[in-house]
């Protein structure tokens, strides 16, 4: 251990899974952690600061406007309450009390996961349309898009669309068939990013609004987001998310982030005051952006190297097999799986994962897939000193 850890008496860990909340992320850039620290010593106003950053993320994402939240998590949440109160601050003032206003979510069966808190959270109710049969193993079918224009009604705020590479309906057939109705179609991209292109892709395809996590594969801070989409649907965001103690002649935000002309006056604090930005984490995900869209390879580039030289050093161990995975082609990272050869101890995945976490230096793995006998690694969050580490890590592991 060393510098600030170990005076806390933290222990370092090895994050081979890749940029998990529950393992810190990843390991930012030296220019992000520097525009932070340069950031954190001096003070703005952080409406001023909100709409340059809106700026710089309608640039990077062919939006027209952009927000930084505390994570993808809160960019759906505020994302949905903007769909459900619009630009109205009596509205926002009486959140999560959603009586009396469009506040149905209507989400695929197969989108359902348990981020939708950010829905409930608003006092919505979240209505699954369809059955994917496809996953129960009935049938081949999912959720087809006249489904959910059939499911539409006056109460409907929005529709929720968890954005995967296997994901039916495709986008651009639930944004016709909601957006013929006029309902906003608001993408959580979370964990959408590489490719670079999905950063434009899904304002493209006609979202209405699109978060993504900043503390992923963008690299900015842990605590970072992004919201990005229609203006008005921005602003409203905003409106829930910022300080707003303050007199309504005291405020006066760039109108091209915010119109007061829109507004009948400032709402209190909304429900998205939880979600707060920092200017540290703005600024740093400004920076890591910039960084992001200007790659052009450098950093697949090194995943790919640390892949090759991570899959020499673990198949240089007798008792492991070691290959690409599949998972990761589409993502475009070089993840790597892990198989265990029979050993006469009955030795499984499961078991070498635990002795990897409680080993020293403690290194964590992807174990989703250990019921079939395999860990999955990933180069994203290492850095290459942690190579030798990671295949003494096993061999210990494996004595």
């Amino acid at each position: 251990m060393s510098g600030i850890y170990e005076r806390l008496g933290v222990a370092p860990i090895i994050n081979a899974y890749g940029t998990n909340t529950r393992l810190s992320g990843g390991i930012m850039a030296p220019e992000v952690a520097q525009a932070m620290v340069e950031a954190s010593q001096y003070c703005v106003d952080m409406v001023e600061l909100q709409a340059r950053a809106s700026q710089e993320i309608a640039a990077a994402t062919g939006a027209e406007a952009g927000l930084v939240t505390s994570g993808a998590a809160a960019g759906v949440l505020l994302g949905l309450a903007a769909c459900i109160t619009g630009l109205d601050p009596e509205k926002m003032n009486r959140l999560p009390d959603a009586s009396g206003m469009r506040s149905e979510i209507l989400v695929p069966r197969s989108h359902r996961n348990f981020y939708d808190r950010a829905a409930r959270a608003l006092g919505a109710h979240v209505v699954e349309v369809g059955l994917p049969d496809r996953f129960a193993g009935t049938g081949v079918r999912d959720t087809e898009a006249w489904e959910i224009a059939a499911a539409i009604t006056e109460r409907t705020a929005a529709v929720y669309y968890l954005a995967k590479p296997f994901a039916l309906p495709k986008l651009p057939e639930v944004v016709a068939a909601a957006g013929g109705k006029g309902v906003p179609v608001v993408v959580d991209a979370a964990a959408e990013l590489p490719p670079k292109e999905n950063l434009r892709r899904f304002i493209s395809e006609g979202a209405a609004l699109v978060a993504f996590s900043g503390g992923k594969a963008i690299g900015g801070p842990q605590a970072s987001g992004i919201l990005a989409g229609k203006r008005e649907l921005i602003a409203a965001a905003a409106l829930q998310m910022l300080d707003l103690d303050l007199f309504f002649e005291q405020f006066n935000p760039p109108p091209t982030f915010i119109s007061k002309q829109s507004l009948p006056g400032l709402p209190q604090h909304g429900i998205g005051r939880p979600c707060k930005v920092g200017k540290e984490e703005i600024v740093g995900l400004l920076t890591a952006l910039r960084l992001f869209a200007a790659d052009t390879g450098a950093r697949a580039e090194r995943w790919r190297r640390l892949s090759a030289e991570l899959l020499a050093g673990l198949n240089s161990i007798p008792d492991l097999a070691v290959e690409s995975a599949p998972d990761g082609r589409e993502s475009g990272i070089p993840l790597l799986a892990v198989r265990l050869k029979p050993r006469r101890d009955g030795l499984d995945m499961r078991a070498v994962a635990r002795r990897l976490e409680a080993g020293k230096p403690s290194l964590r793995c992807n174990v989703s897939r250990a019921g079939e006998g395999l860990i999955i690694l990933s180069p994203v969050s290492l850095r290459d000193d942690q190579l030798p580490e990671i295949v003494a890590c096993f061999r210990a592991a494996l004595a």
